[in-house]
């Protein structure tokens, strides 16, 4: 029977048994839920991989403005500003996870990954990393499969939904398993891999999930960007050798009990947080008014 992901200490112990690379017990995994052919598989994560750079590419060449207007083509902005913080390199990360969220905001394909609310991270860091260090395809696929063997576990020992854990369970989840991605890609060790989750996990450990108007917009999208920019961050430190001190495994379990303590109106509810404030609730509203707006003039025709 295929390893069944409860832990990363289990994953790790199931490579060095077997002998195998740590994207293997996914690849393992994934036919036997599914019960397809290791082909259909990586087919499966080529068009994936492929269809998270299509939203990179539409969000830097098309309109993204969403209907709410609190989307207005950030990624460009950033894509094409003249004032580089640190390298060019990090700001077309920042764009491109930008971007591909921005893409999801304006009703554009995605790949949820593991949620439409965090689905311009892996895409964003995915991109960048096989553009500076010339990657293989196969690579990054190989490291697809490492990014969602994470997810499970998150998934199963915590949460990636927002709704459930605040917006550590969604860009924190996301944010975990690029780093994780970017350190296999150049090399690292399983530990170091693990090392990268875990230090991600840590940096952002209890951040709530207040969509302004109810809208996966504001501030989801700006924390894509940010999430990607700690993944990156967080690899490095790994790749260094720097030890995260607590297990990755006591990280995710962390991530579960702050979740589960977070009250309510801190998980997607719209009730607390930036969607409380002032301008938060205006927004609201006049987005709330607008939809009504809409509705009466349609019920006229």
């Amino acid at each position: 029977m295929p390893f069944l992901f409860n832990d990363f200490a289990g994953w790790k112990q199931c490579c060095q048994d077997n002998n195998y690379q740590l994207w293997e017990p996914v690849l393992a995994y994934e036919i036997d839920q599914k019960g397809r052919t290791d082909s259909n598989i990586w087919e499966g994560m080529e068009k994936a991989y492929d269809a998270m750079v299509d939203a990179v590419e539409t969000g830097l060449r098309e309109d993204m403005t969403s209907r709410s207007g609190m989307v207005n083509n950030g990624g460009k902005k950033v894509f094409n500003s003249k004032i580089t913080v640190l390298s060019p390199e990090f700001q077309q990360l920042i764009a491109r996870a930008l971007s591909a969220k921005e893409v999801n905001s304006c009703m554009g394909r995605i790949v949820a990954a593991p949620t439409a609310g965090a689905s311009g991270i892996i895409p964003g860091v995915l991109f960048t990393m096989k553009e500076i260090h010339e990657i293989d395809k196969q690579t990054i696929l190989e490291s697809l499969l490492i990014a969602a063997g994470i997810g499970l576990i998150i998934e199963k020992i915590a949460s990636v939904a927002g709704a459930v854990g605040g917006c550590q369970a969604e860009t924190g989840s996301a944010g975990a398993m690029a780093s994780g991605a970017i350190v296999y890609s150049l090399g690292g060790t399983i530990n170091q891999v693990f090392d990268a989750v875990a230090i991600t996990i840590q940096c952002m450990l209890g951040l709530v999930c207040d969509p302004v108007a109810g809208l996966v917009e504001v501030p989801c999208i700006v924390r894509n960007a940010s999430a990607a920019a700690i993944a990156f961050s967080s690899a490095q430190m790994a790749l260094a050798g720097v030890a995260p001190v607590i297990p990755v495994d006591e990280c995710v379990q962390a991530m579960g009990e702050v979740g589960q303590s977070m009250e309510s109106r801190y998980k997607e509810t719209a009730e607390g947080g930036l969607a409380a404030t002032s301008t938060g609730k205006a927004i609201a509203d006049r987005i709330l008014n607008k939809s009504i707006k809409i509705k009466e003039e349609q019920k006229k025709e």
